[in-house]
C-alpha cells in the first residue's frame, strides 16, 4: 500500500520540483585581481564536483586587472557547468573588467537599478600616449568581440563599450541583447532560469532551478585578507608603513614594535605588489626617499635632504603602477598619494626637525645645565665656600677676587661637584 501511495504522490509533483538541483553561489564585490580569479575558479570546480545545476556569480565590480580578467574568461568559456553572472544588488555596476566577465557567462542577468559598461582601457593615472592607447584598445576590442560572438550577444555594443566607454542600464542591456534576463532577486532569477537549455563543451544541459537549494560559497579569511591587500591603495600604504617602521627601528634600536610592524607590513606589501603591475623605477624612487629621510636624521642639511625625499616620494608614488598592464581601476588614488606625501613632509620637515633641534639644544638640567646660571654666595668665598644655585647648595670656588656673603655669582664651570663662580658684576 505504501509504495502505491508514494507512486501516486510522485504523479502530482511538478517536474521542476522533482528534478530541482543545487546551485552554488559566490559573490564578487570589488576589483578583479588574482584572488577573485582564483575564487571563481574554485567555485566552478566545486559546482562541477558536486554536480550542481549551475554556478551563480553575484557581480559588483568597477573593473580590475586585464590578466586576471583573461583567466576568469577562459574559465567561464571552458566551464563544465553552466555559469550565471548576475549583476546584483541594485546600484551594482559591472564596469571595465566586469563587462568581459558578464559577456562570457552562459547566462548574463542584471538586477533593476544596475548598469554595465565603460570598458575602455586606460593607464594607472587615467591616460595613455596615443600609440599605446590604440594598441591596448584594439586588443581589448578584439578580446570582447570574440567573447560576445561566442555567446551570441551584441558584439557591436561590446566593441563600442571598449572603444567609446559606453555604459547602459539593465533595461537597455536587455533590449540590445547584451544580457539575457532582468531579475529583482535571486529566487526570481532561478525561476526564470528554470527550463533553459545551456550548451556546454560536453553537450547541452537543461536547468532545473525553480526550487533549487542555493549553497553560498564564502571566501576564507585568508582569501579575504589577500583580496583586501591586493587593492593598490592598501598595498601602497603597507609599503610606506613598512619602510617607516624599519626606519624608526634603525633610528632607535631596541624599540622592537616599529620593527615588527614594519617587517609584517613589508611582507604583505610585497605580496600585493606581486599581484599588481609594479613599475620598479617608481619603487626605487620611494626607497630612495626613505633613505633621504634617514640621512636627514643623521646629517645636518637644513631640510634639503627631507625636501629631496618628499619630491622623490611623490614622483615614485605617481609612477608605482605601470601604465600599460591593466584596466582603468587598478591605480593608486591621487588623494591617497597626496595625503601620504603631505603627512611624510610634515613629519620630517617639522616634527622631526623640532626633535633634532631639541637634541642639539643647550642642556638645561644636571651638571651640564649649571654653566651660566646665577646663584648667591652663602658665605665669604676667599676663594672657597658655598653658594646656592637652583635652590641647591653647592661647594664653590671663586675664580677671581673674593666674593662677599650674599653677593650674586655666575657659574663658570663645574669640576668634580665643585662649581667655579665669579662675581655677577665683575
Amino acid at each position: 500500500m505504501k509504495p502505491f501511495v508514494i507512486f501516486c504522490c510522485c504523479l502530482f509533483i511538478s517536474p521542476s520540483v522533482l528534478f530541482a538541483q543545487q546551485v552554488i553561489a559566490i559573490k564578487i564585490d570589488g576589483s578583479i585581481n588574482p584572488v577573485s580569479a582564483a575564487f571563481i575558479h574554485e567555485g566552478i570546480e566545486k559546482a562541477a564536483r558536486e554536480k550542481a545545476a549551475c554556478l551563480l556569480i553575484q557581480l559588483n565590480t568597477p573593473g580590475g586587472l586585464l590578466k586576471s580578467t583573461r583567466v576568469i574568461v577562459s574559465d567561464l568559456l571552458a566551464a563544465p557547468v553552466p555559469v550565471i553572472v548576475y549583476v546584483y544588488p541594485g546600484g551594482a555596476h559591472a564596469g571595465s573588467a566586469g563587462v568581459f566577465i558578464t559577456m562570457a557567462a552562459h547566462v548574463a542577468a542584471m538586477a533593476p537599478g544596475t548598469n554595465i559598461g565603460a570598458a575602455h582601457p586606460v593607464d594607472m593615472q587615467g591616460k595613455m600616449d596615443s600609440v599605446m592607447s590604440e594598441k591596448t584598445t584594439n586588443d581589448a576590442a578584439a578580446f570582447i568581440r570574440s567573447i560576445a560572438e561566442k555567446r551570441q550577444r551584441n558584439f557591436q555594443w561590446a566593441e563600442d563599450a571598449v572603444r567609446r566607454s559606453l555604459s547602459i542600464t539593465e533595461n537597455e542591456a536587455l533590449q540590445k541583447k547584451v544580457i539575457d534576463l532582468v531579475a529583482a532577486n535571486t529566487p526570481e532569477l532561478l525561476r526564470q532560469l528554470d527550463g533553459k537549455t545551456i550548451a556546454l563543451p560536453a553537450g547541452t544541459v537543461t536547468l532545473h532551478t525553480r526550487n533549487a537549494n542555493v549553497q553560498v560559497l564564502e571566501m576564507s579569511f585568508m582569501e579575504r585578507l589577500l583580496d583586501l591587500i591586493s587593492d593598490p591603495n592598501v598595498a601602497y600604504l603597507l609599503l610606506l608603513l613598512g619602510m617607516y617602521g624599519i626606519l624608526f627601528e634603525l633610528y632607535n634600536p631596541g624599540a622592537i614594535l616599529p620593527g615588527i610592524v614594519g617587517v609584517i607590513s613589508l611582507i604583505l606589501a610585497f605580496y600585493s605588489m606581486h599581484t599588481l603591475p609594479i613599475n620598479y623605477a617608481g619603487l626605487a624612487l620611494i626607497i630612495f626617499a626613505i633613505v633621504l629621510f634617514l640621512l636627514e636624521i643623521k646629517i645636518v642639511s637644513h631640510g634639503i635632504l627631507a625636501i629631496g625625499g618628499v619630491i622623490s616620494l611623490l614622483l615614485g608614488s605617481l609612477m608605482l603602477i605601470r601604465s600599460d598592464a591593466a584596466l582603468e581601476t587598478v591605480r593608486i588614488s591621487r588623494s591617497v598619494i597626496i595625503a601620504a606625501v603631505t603627512v611624510s613632509a610634515l613629519f620630517f620637515l617639522f616634527i622631526l626637525g623640532l626633535g633634532i633641534r631639541a637634541l642639539r639644544a643647550k642642556p638645561t638640567t644636571g651638571v651640564e645645565g649649571m654653566t651660566g646660571e646665577i646663584g648667591e654666595s652663602l658665605e665669604l668665598l676667599n676663594p672657597v665656600g658655598s653658594v646656592r644655585v637652583h635652590g641647591e647648595i653647592w661647594r664653590a670656588n671663586a675664580t677671581g677676587r673674593a666674593i662677599l656673603q650674599g653677593e650674586k655669582v655666575r657659574v663658570v664651570a663645574v669640576r668634580d661637584l665643585t662649581v667655579l663662580v665669579e662675581p655677577l658684576n665683575s
